[in-house]
């Protein structure tokens, strides 16, 4: 952890606020950008990370500075993603919106750009929704946040085990599914590669 950060959240678990704004200022973009992944829009996710915030300053008293301190958050989040998901209908996320260089919705696509990467999303949301909640955030913790196997693990409350077997499974499950998605025309002249 980066000291000032632990500085921070000293200062913060003694009630400090400022001090934990600038916590918040310091990992609202990845906080945001896993909401984002998981609840498939910018209303939600930052409603989400909100919440995920808040979370974290009521339980700063439970925080262990063994840990570090962005699996911490990030686990909050996911957490809160998965509750929300389960409770209402599943929201579908497109696998376009989880590139690494696609930090945030673009606002302003040309109009064919835009008509384009709809029908890329809704393709990609029909093939997302074969996973379990679960399994999505485990899929994004992993390849978007880059965290080890035992990271996820902690911040899922399950064994290290489990994040491999069911990765693996999810891993499996897309790519048996992607071959028909992915050689259905897009544009003329075939599919993608």
């Amino acid at each position: 952890m980066v000291e000032i950060q632990k500085e921070w959240l000293l200062a913060a678990r003694k009630g400090d606020v400022d001090a934990f704004g600038r916590v918040v200022e310091a990992f609202q973009k990845p906080v945001f950008n896993l909401c984002y992944r998981m609840l498939g829009n910018s209303e939600d996710a930052e409603d989400a990370a909100q919440e995920s915030f808040w979370r974290a300053y009521q339980g700063l008293s439970k925080y262990d500075f063994q840990r570090p301190f962005g699996t911490w958050m990030l686990s909050i989040a996911a957490h809160y993603c998965i509750d929300r998901l389960r409770r209402k209908r599943p929201i579908l996320i497109s696998l376009e919106s989880l590139l690494p260089e696609d930090d945030a919705p673009d606002e302003t696509p040309d109009p064919e750009d835009q008509t384009q990467r709809k029908q890329e999303q809704e393709a990609v949301q029909q093939l997302l929704d074969v996973l379990g909640h679960e399994e999505r955030a485990m899929i994004v913790m992993r390849y978007w946040h880059d965290m080890s196997y035992e990271e996820i693990a902690r911040s899922l409350s399950v064994s290290v085990g489990a994040v491999k077997s069911r990765l693996h499974r999810a891993r499996h499950t897309l790519a048996e599914r992607w071959p028909a998605r992915h050689l259905s025309p897009v544009s003329p002249g075939g599919g993608h590669e």
